[in-house]
C-alpha cells in the first residue's frame, strides 16, 4: 500500500528541523545530548536524512565557511551525489543556515532580503512559558508548542510547527509580523493576537488591533482583515478562512491561566481541543458519538484525568484500538416501548 504523500505543513516542519540541527551540529557549544537527539531523528524517516543531506551538502561547499571539526554524526553520513530538496522552499532554507556562518554573504542575504539577522527556536513541553523575541514582541506558549522566529529585513516571520501561541507585537509599521501557521498565515505590524494549531487545523483569535489571516497563500498583503473580538479558522485546502464574531468570556483564551474551557461542545467538535494536550490522540467510534455534547472546566496540565472521568458523566465507554489508543463509544439509549 502506497503511503500518503507529506503535506506542506510536514514538509515545512522537516525543512524547519534540518536548518535547525545542521545549525546545531555546526555549533561549537553543541552538546552529546542534543547529537543523540539529531541521530534519534535522523533516522526516523528517510526523508529527515535526505533534507539534512542536502542542508549539508550546501554547508560543506561553501569555501568560506569556518572548518571546525563536525560531529560525528556528520562525518559518518555516506558520500551521494548532490540532491535536490524537495521543493525551492527547502533549498532556499538550506542556504540561509549555510550563508549565516558566512559573515560578508551574511550580510548580502540580509540587505536583500534574502537571509534573517536574527533566529530563535522556542518550546514548552509540560508548562506554559512567555517569551521575547529579538524584535522586543512577547509570546506565551501553551503546553507542548513550538515555534521559530527569523527577522528578514522586509518581515519578522514566525512559523508555528505545533500549539498555540499568545503574541503581543512589537509595533512596526514598515516592518510586518507573520505568523505561519499551517497552509496560511496571519500579518500584522503591531497588536495582541491567539494562533492555536492541531495537526492540519489553525485558529487564530484576535483581542486588540487588527490583523490580515489568508490560508493557501503566503502573499504579503493579502487576506482578511480581523477587528478586535473576531476569529479565523482555516485547515489543509481551504481556499479561504471561516469568520466568526466571539462573545463575551469567549474560552478561547482560558490555556493563558491553565484552563480547558469546554463549552457545550459536541465530542466530534471538542476532541481536537483534548487531543492537543494527550501523547496519543482520543477517537471517535462513530459519527453517532461524535454528536454527544460536553461541558466543563478542565486544568490544561492533567487532560488524562478528564479522559478517565467521561464514562461517569457522558453516555460512552472506552476502549482501544489496535494501535493502542483510547476509542469513545456511545451506550446505546434502550429502544423506546411502542
Amino acid at each position: 500500500m502506497n503511503q500518503a504523500s507529506p503535506s506542506d505543513d510536514e514538509l515545512n516542519a522537516i525543512t524547519d528541523a534540518a536548518a535547525h540541527w545542521c545549525m546545531r551540529l555546526h555549533a561549537d557549544d553543541c552538546t552529546e545530548q542534543e547529537q543523540a537527539e539529531f541521530a534519534e531523528w535522523l533516522t526516523a524517516s528517510p526523508l529527515h536524512r535526505r533534507e539534512f543531506e542536502a542542508m549539508q551538502d550546501i554547508w560543506i561547499t561553501a569555501d568560506q565557511l569556518p572548518r571546525s571539526p563536525a560531529p560525528a554524526q556528520i562525518l559518518q553520513l555516506p558520500l551521494k551525489p548532490r540532491q535536490q530538496p524537495q521543493r525551492a522552499r527547502h533549498y532556499a532554507s538550506a542556504a540561509v543556515i549555510a550563508l549565516l556562518a558566512l559573515p560578508l554573504a551574511g550580510w548580502v542575504g540580509w540587505d536583500q532580503g534574502w537571509l534573517p539577522n536574527d533566529y530563535q527556536s522556542v518550546q514548552s513541553t509540560d508548562s506554559r512559558r512567555t517569551v521575547t523575541l529579538g524584535d522586543g514582541s512577547e509570546v506565551e506558549l501553551n503546553l507542548g508548542t513550538s515555534l521559530r522566529y527569523m527577522n528578514f529585513k522586509d518581515q519578522r516571520r514566525v512559523t508555528l510547527s505545533k500549539g498555540e501561541a499568545f503574541f503581543t507585537v512589537h509595533h512596526d509599521s514598515r516592518h510586518p509580523f507573520v505568523v505561519r501557521a499551517g497552509n496560511g498565515q496571519t500579518e500584522v505590524t503591531g497588536t495582541r493576537f491567539n494562533v492555536w494549531k492541531y495537526r492540519d487545523q489553525v485558529k487564530v483569535t484576535l483581542v486588540e488591533g487588527s490583523v490580515l489571516v489568508s490560508s493557501e497563500s503566503f502573499k504579503l498583503g493579502s487576506g482578511y482583515r480581523l477587528g478586535p473580538g473576531m476569529q479565523a479558522a482555516y485547515q489543509t485546502g481551504d481556499l479561504e478562512p471561516s469568520l466568526n464574531q466571539t462573545y463575551a468570556n469567549d474560552p478561547s483564551l482560558a490555556w493563558r491561566n491553565g484552563k480547558l474551557v469546554i463549552d457545550n461542545l459536541t465530542l466530534d467538535q471538542a476532541l481536537p481541543l483534548i487531543n492537543r494536550y494527550l501523547d496519543s490522540p482520543l477517537r471517535l467510534a462513530d459519527a453517532s458519538t461524535g454528536s454527544v455534547r460536553i461541558s466543563g472546566i478542565y486544568n490544561t496540565s492533567d487532560v488524562k484525568k478528564l479522559v478517565r472521568t467521561l464514562p461517569k458523566v457522558l453516555p460512552v465507554y472506552l476502549t482501544q484500538d489496535k494501535n493502542g489508543d483510547t476509542v469513545l463509544n456511545r451506550i446505546s439509549p434502550p429502544p423506546k416501548k411502542g
